[in-house]
């Protein structure tokens, strides 16, 4: 397999992974917490530590870890190259998505986001493990790089830019300032706002919604392919999700924001509107 062939869609449904079960090549991720992955899960999955690919710099909770921590967590189960990553969990696929974007940063070729995430896999009677997977451990060499990440200065310096749009995918109150988790509340300048649990479909076993709904959604509020997308919540851990529902729909200027606003909203230093 090629890095130009990927193995499996960008958003993969269950019956397809099922299908490519012990295809090789295919890593499958969990991104639960081991106590739930102890208790089932896909077979063939490895465990990922979520706390492996944060690197907390207060206030800023959520910014990527050293390309040290990354290497070391992506090595330890197994990953290369060569591989072509299915990413899950529990918990409506966010903190998959994270794991996802992260591996859009250091330019990992072939990955796929599980649609509806466990929820779906499990709900729709597809096989389960409950032995754990323990792989060979690898050696990924790590660099960072600028066309999936956003930082600080970089959308400062694009706030008067009107091909730049600034996505926040917290929750409403959060986005007024309502509900402040930071030092101060409120958003970006110029920046809309998108709660991300929108794209998830409750009849769907959380999967993400049309392409047809989302992009309607995604109209109304002016994002649009045309722009360069940045999307953000309090820890990048939510917005993570956004990106991948953006890629998932062809949107190919996207970029997260990993300091989102646990460090704007704790900066003095930058505007903030209400």
């Amino acid at each position: 397999m090629s890095e130009s062939e990927p193995l499996l869609p960008l958003i993969v449904e269950p019956a397809e992974l099922e299908a490519a079960l012990g295809t090789d090549g295919l890593l499958i991720v969990d991104l639960n917490e081991p106590a739930l992955y102890a208790e089932d899960h896909i077979p063939g999955a490895v465990n990922l530590a979520y706390a492996s690919l944060i690197g907390p710099r207060p206030p800023a909770m959520g910014t990527l870890p050293s390309v040290e921590q990354i290497s070391a967590a992506l090595s330890g189960i197994g990953l290369t190259r060569d591989h072509h990553v299915v990413a899950y969990d529990t918990e409506g696929t966010a903190k998959a998505s994270r794991f996802l974007w992260t591996l859009d940063v250091i330019g990992h070729p072939n990955a796929s986001l599980l649609n509806g995430g466990f929820h779906s896999w499990g709900a729709e009677g597809h096989p389960r493990q409950t032995e754990a997977n323990n792989p060979e451990s690898s050696d990924y060499a790590v660099s960072i790089g600028a066309a999936a990440l956003a930082e600080k200065d970089y959308i400062l310096s694009s706030l008067d830019n009107d091909d730049v749009l600034v996505l926040d995918c917290r929750t409403p109150a959060e986005y007024s300032g309502e509900d402040m988790r930071s030092a101060r509340g409120g958003h970006i300048p110029g920046a809309v706002n998108f709660d991300w649990m929108l794209a998830l479909d409750r009849d769907r076993n959380l999967r993400i919604k049309s392409k047809e709904e989302m992009t309607a959604m995604f109209s109304s509020l002016g994002v649009t392919p045309d722009k360069e997308i940045i999307t953000h919540c309090q820890t990048h851990h939510r917005s993570s999700h956004t990106y991948m529902v953006l890629k998932s729909l062809g949107f190919e200027k996207i970029k997260g924001y990993d300091g989102s606003w646990s460090e704007w909203g704790n900066d003095p230093d930058v505007p903030v509107e209400s």
